[in-house]
């Protein structure tokens, strides 16, 4: 099993165990997520890869009867610790649902709304910002006529695209991704794809997909989830091609899943 070496690894996973009241979840998880690459997530429905991908920015905290064991450091800090900001967590380590989600506001205020929480105030800032998340996000020649008209307006597509510049505006380190392409049609999730592929360059990415051929084509590690356990996690172009695992195989052939 390929696991990434210490001065690599920006996310490390150290036997975490994640329970819903009696419910075992996630079972001695443990591998390490390599800074500016891309891990993908994979495994059939509810095998506990969003699971896992909720427990890196503290988003399972409020559901009743949660309970984690185990480590999770990010940056050599352990997230869970007591003395962990969450608010200063989360705005670290950015997060993009399977279905877009902006807020019933323009499309400048979707993304200038994370940096006025966290206290910039002026116009001139804001607008840098805006323009500069919007570029990032390969939005902003489709939008910047309109910045001032409701974000509702948008395509699919291209309120996942304003998803993603509204979690860029506030500089975050990581990116988690759950499934952001699963609710968009194909051309769309091709522009998803290549952006994730750019954003790659200055963000460390974590995302969860059920599509075999995204992973493949964005991923530089795979781990294979099922019933709550990393079965397999390696470099993609291994996972897709010499599987290590008789369960990995029949998943990544489609015999299940």
């Amino acid at each position: 099993m390929a696991i990434a070496t210490q001065q690599q690894s920006i996310i490390q996973a150290r036997n975490v165990n994640v329970y819903y009241g009696d419910f075992h979840a996630l079972k001695n998880i443990h591998f390490e997520v390599k800074k500016h690459h891309i891990t993908a997530l994979i495994g059939p429905s509810g095998c506990g890869k969003s699971t896992f991908l909720r427990t890196l920015n503290r988003m399972n905290d409020q559901i009743a009867g949660f309970r984690v064991e185990g480590d999770i450091i990010i940056e050599g800090k352990p997230i869970y610790s007591p003395k962990t900001d969450v608010v200063q967590l989360r705005k670290r380590v950015g997060m993009v649902f399977q279905r877009p989600n902006p807020f019933p506001m323009s499309i400048y205020d979707n993304v200038a709304y994370g940096p006025r929480i966290h206290g910039i105030k002026k116009t001139r800032d804001l607008d840098e910002i805006v323009e500069k998340s919007l570029r990032y996000a390969a939005l902003w020649d489709e939008v910047k006529d309109r910045l001032h008209t409701s974000a509702m307006g948008l395509s699919g597509g291209q309120q996942q695209r304003l998803v993603i510049a509204r979690v860029l505006a506030v500089e975050p380190e990581i990116i988690l991704m759950d499934e952001p392409a699963s609710a968009l049609d194909p051309i769309s999730t091709a522009k998803i794809e290549e952006l994730i592929l750019e954003l790659k360059k200055s963000y460390t990415i974590v995302i969860v997909t059920h599509n075999m051929q995204q992973a493949a084509r964005v991923s530089d590690e795979t781990a294979f989830f099922l019933n709550g356990q990393v079965v397999e996690f390696n470099d993609t172009e291994t996972i897709f091609t010499n599987p290590q695992r008789k369960e990995t195989e029949d998943y990544i052939s489609g015999r299940f899943g």
